[in-house]
């Protein structure tokens, strides 16, 4: 057994990685986030610990996000140390300790899988990460990867349906869509069968079920409509609409990527990741051995640490 975890400190979830193992707490950083709460149980072992999590809007700013998340970790564990955009490790809070969860996943996939770009679809956001430019990635921030086509902000759970769609057709008739919080894409996926309740683990927008039927109401009020208008047709329609739109999003950027850095391949990971093997047709890493996707973060800077010794 190893006293080495991997931590990935989220927007919206916190994730253990530990022997093989993956725990995932919903954990918010918009709200009081219960961070040591959460890690009090490892408080004897050594932490490696990747942060995306600064962003949230329950902080003024980056460097006030980053001094919490360091902080609430360090309360909970003491013998940690958070990986930054440098591909280094760091003691204290720090400017480069800012969403560098994505670079993990690089430097521990980078040498089996060399000349592949790692596409994780997950709950909010989508990486696309081409693994043969590691030097490169070094030092980019997120805004410098949202320039570049690296940061794509849409994800299996937490997108809402007008982040992508202005009008869709329902029942023959083109539909203007309501820019409300009615619907995300978790409905979508739902509906789809991409995912199942199981993996609805955030909040409904109506803080109603995640069952079928209730997402079909959640969908239909998209355009400000109930289910018994639109019927279970209609809705359908809303879902496969936002469904092809993020995947042609998705597609678009991956392309242009491997072409500007000449990678040969796809892999998928995240929570996301048999979606994005069934749009490619590719490696999705749950199927892998020895990776966990739904938490790779986690895991890669827990392997990292473990790689270059720093405990």
């Amino acid at each position: 057994m190893s006293d080495i975890i991997g931590i990935d400190v989220g927007g919206a979830n916190l994730k253990v990685f530990e022997d093989n193992t993956v725990t995932i707490h919903y954990c918010p950083m918009w709200q009081e986030a219960p961070i040591t709460e959460i890690l009090e149980p490892y408080s004897g072992k050594k932490a490696a610990v990747v942060m995306s999590g600064e962003l949230a809007d329950g902080f003024a700013n980056k460097k006030e996000g980053i001094k919490f998340i360091v902080e609430s970790v360090k309360r909970a564990i003491p013998c940690s140390l958070f990986y930054g955009t440098d591909g280094g490790f760091h003691d204290g809070p720090t400017s480069i300790l800012a969403a560098a969860n994505w670079l993990a996943s690089a430097d521990f996939l980078r040498e089996r899988y060399p000349d592949q770009v790692l596409v994780d679809l997950g709950s909010t956001t989508t990486d696309i990460i081409p693994l043969n430019s590691f030097g490169a990635l070094k030092g980019m921030r997120d805004l410098d990867r949202l320039r570049k086509g690296y940061l794509v902000y849409t994800g299996t759970l937490r997108s809402t349906v007008p982040s992508l769609l202005r009008s869709v057709s329902v029942n023959g008739y083109d539909t203007l869509v309501s820019s409300e919080y009615f619907a995300q894409s978790a409905d979508v996926h739902l509906v789809l069968g991409n995912i199942d309740e199981a993996d609805y683990t955030v909040p409904t927008p109506d803080v109603a079920a995640t069952s079928y039927e209730a997402s079909l109401q959640r969908l239909s009020r998209v355009v400000c409509s109930d289910l018994e208008e639109i019927g279970e047709s209609g809705a359908l329609e809303i879902a496969k609409a936002f469904y092809m739109e993020q995947m042609n999003l998705i597609k678009e950027q991956v392309e242009r990527v491997m072409d500007e850095t000449g990678s040969s391949g796809i892999i998928a990971a995240g929570i996301g990741s048999h979606i994005i093997s069934k749009l490619f047709d590719c490696i999705d890493l749950s199927c892998e051995p020895g990776i966990y996707p739904d938490a790779l973060p986690a895991q890669a800077v827990c392997e990292v640490a473990k790689r270059t010794g720093i405990f």
